[in-house]
C-alpha cells in the first residue's frame, strides 16, 4: 500500500477511527462559542504580571514538531477543538499558552528550504549545515566523510561539561534525522546502519548513526532513547539490516545498568529500576497514531507515554537533564498528503507537551517547542462550524465550486501526491469522504512526496531563559538560547 510504504511503519493504514474523533463530511460541529479559558483581557493581565526568568535551567526539554509550520499548527488547533466539541478557532493547544514565542527562519547552508537534518542540527549544534547532513558545520559536503567538520551537540556538551543526563524520544526511528541530530555526526542522514555506510566513508573514519549512538564514549552517550528503528541496530540474521554482524541492542544492554526494551511494559519496568534505557518499539518508525488500533496498541507506547517515561526516569538524575522529544509523523503524513493523519499527529504532539508542562516546574525547566521546517499546507476558507477536514460550503450548505466546477477543500497542499497528474486537472471531490484517515488531500502540483516549505516556523517557550525566544530568530539562535539557559560557555573546552 502506497501510504504504508511511505510511512515505513509496516502496518496498513486504518480505514476507520472512532466516531468520537470524526464526523461525517459536511456536518457542522457543535459550537460552544469562544474558549472562555483565555479571554483577551486575561491574556493581557498575565502578560503584565509576567517577570522573565533569568536564572539557569536545571533541565531543558526541546520539542521538535517535524514539519510543524504555522498553518499546520492553526489547522491542528482547529481540529483538536472541534473534536472536543469546541470552537476550534479559539481553542488552545498545550503550547499556545506558553508565555514567550516568535518566528524562526529555517533555510540551510545550500538551500532556501531545509530538510530535517539541517533544521534539527541548526537547533542542536548552532551551526547551519547543508541539507542531508547532521552534526557537522556548513563546510561539509554531502556523503563525504570528514570528521574535522563534526560539531558538538547541545546534548553532548551538557553531559560532558556539566553532567546532565540525556534523553531522546521520537515516533520515528531514533536514527532518523531529527532525533539523530542530538547525538550523531554524518554528512549523509541515510547512513543509519552500516549497510548504508559507503566503504570510503568507513575507511575515512566515519560510523553509521546507530553505531554512534551505542558505541559513543560514556561521557556523551544518551542515558535514555525511546522510539522506533530496531532494524538498524540488529544484524541481518536477527531480522535487522546490519551487515557487520553486530547486535547493538545487546551491546547497549551489556553496559552497567543498561536495558534494551521492546514494549510498554518493559519501558515502565526499566524506568522504575532507573536503568539506562534503549527502547525500540518498531523495525523502523513507530506506527502512525491512526494505525494504532491495528498495530498492537497494548505493546507500543504513545508519544505522550514515552515523554512521561523519559521525564520520570531523567528527573531522578542529580544534575538534571536535557531531553529531545520529536513528533515525527506530522511531517511523514504531510509527505503522503494524509491531512487527517498529520493533524492527528500534531494533536498527539501537543499532548506530549502538555504532559511535560504538567510534570515539570517552569522555575527550573526550560521547555522550547518549535519545528525543523514547514510544509506547504494552505487554509483556504470554511465557516466556523465546518469540519476543518471537509469542504468549503456555499450559502445553501452545498460545497462551493471553484472556476473549474469542482469543490474546494478547506485544507490543501502546494505539492504532493494529491496533485493533478495530467492536463485533465485536479480530480473532483464529490465521491468519498475528505475527512477519512486514508484520504489523500489535493495539491496544486503533483509530487510523489509533498515538498517542505521555506517559510518561518513558530517557536514557543517557558521557563529559565524562555524570554529570549522572541521576535524573528535564526534557527541556530535557538541553540544559543539553550546553551545560555544551561550556562554552557560559547565554545566547548579546548576548541
Amino acid at each position: 500500500m502506497f501510504t504504508a510504504s511511505l510511512l515505513r511503519t509496516g502496518v496498513p493504514l486504518a480505514l476507520a477511527v472512532s466516531a468520537a474523533l470524526l464526523l461525517p463530511a459536511g456536518q457542522a460541529l457543535a459550537q460552544t462559542g469562544p474558549d472562555p479559558a483565555r479571554t483577551p483581557e486575561e491574556v493581557l493581565e498575565a502578560a503584565l504580571a509576567r517577570s522573565p526568568n533569568t536564572g539557569a535551567a536545571r533541565n531543558v526539554i526541546l520539542f521538535i514538531g517535524d514539519g510543524m509550520g504555522v498553518s499546520t499548527v492553526t489547522a491542528g488547533r482547529i481540529l483538536d477543538g472541534q473534536r472536543q466539541g469546541r470552537d476550534g478557532a479559539s481553542h488552545d493547544l498545550a503550547f499556545d499558552t506558553m508565555p514567550y514565542g516568535g518566528l524562526v527562519r529555517t533555510y540551510s547552508a545550500d538551500g532556501l528550504v531545509t530538510d530535517s537534518a539541517n533544521g534539527a542540527s541548526a537547533i542542536t549544534t548552532g551551526y547551519r549545515t547543508i541539507n542531508g547532513a547532521l552534526g557537522v558545520d556548513g563546510g561539509a559536503r554531502r556523503g563525504v566523510c570528514d570528521p574535522s567538520r563534526n560539531v558538538a551537540t547541545i546534548a553532548q556538551r551538557a553531559k560532558a561539561e556539566i553532567g546532565k543526563a540525556v534523553g531522546v524520544v521520537s515516533t520515528s526511528s531514533v536514527t532518523d534525522a531529527s532525533p539523530a541530530a542530538f547525538y550523531a555526526h554524518v554528512p549523509d542522514r541515510n547512513w543509519q546502519s552500516d549497510a548504508e555506510l559507503p566503504a570510503a566513508a568507513r575507511a575515512a573514519g566515519c560510523q553509521d548513526i546507530a553505531a554512534q549512538l551505542v558505541l559513543a564514549p560514556d561521557e556523551i552517550r544518551p542515558d535514555l532513547v525511546l522510539g522506533g528503528g530496531w532494524s538498524f541496530f540488529r544484524p541481518a540474521e536477527a531480522g535487522g539490516r546490519r551487515v557487520d554482524g553486530q547486535d547493538l541492542t545487546a551491546l547497549w544492554a551489556s553496559q552497567p545498568g543498561g536495558a534494551y526494551v521492546t514494549d510498554r511494559e518493559g519501558m515502565t519496568q526499566a524506568v522504575a529500576e532507573r536503568r539506562k534505557i534503549l527502547g525500540l518499539f518498531a523495525p523502523v518508525h513507530i506506527p502512525h497514531e491512526l494505525d494504532r488500533p491495528g498495530a498492537a496498541p497494548q505493546i507500543i507506547p504513545t508519544l505522550e507515554e514515552m515523554t512521561r517515561a523519559a521525564i520520570s526516569r531523567l528527573a531522578a538524575e542529580p544534575a538534571g537533564y536535557v531531553l529531545l522529544v520529536e513528533g515525527a509523523h506530522i511531517d511523514k503524513a504531510h509527505h503522503a498528503g494524509l491531512i487527517n493523519a498529520s493533524l492527528t499527529e500534531l494533536i498527539e504532539f501537543a499532548k506530549a507537551v502538555a504532559a511535560a508542562r504538567e510534570m515539570t516546574d517552569d522555575a527550573d525547566t526550560l521547555i522550547l517547542v518549535t519545528a525543523d521546517h514547514s510544509h506547504g499546507l494552505v487554509i483556504s476558507g470554511g465557516a466556523r462550524g465546518d469540519d476543518v477536514l471537509g469542504l468549503i460550503k456555499g450559502p445553501t450548505g452545498a460545497p462551493r465550486l471553484a472556476e473549474d466546477g469542482k469543490p474546494i477543500p478547506i485544507l490543501s497542499y502546494a505539492t504532493g501526491p494529491g496533485g493533478p497528474r495530467d492536463a485533465s486537472g485536479r480530480p473532483g471531490l464529490e465521491a468519498g469522504d475528505p475527512t477519512a484517515p486514508d484520504h489523500v488531500r489535493q495539491a496544486g502540483v503533483y509530487f510523489s512526496s509533498a515538498a517542505h516549505a521555506g517559510e518561518d516556523v513558530p517557536a514557543y517557550a517557558e521557563g529559565p531563559g524562555a524570554y529570549l525566544v522572541t521576535g524573528s530568530m535564526d534557527q541556530p539562535y535557538l541553540f544559543q538560547v539553550l546553551r545560555h539557559a544551561l550556562r554552557l560557555p560559547p565554545k566547548p573546552p579546548g576548541s
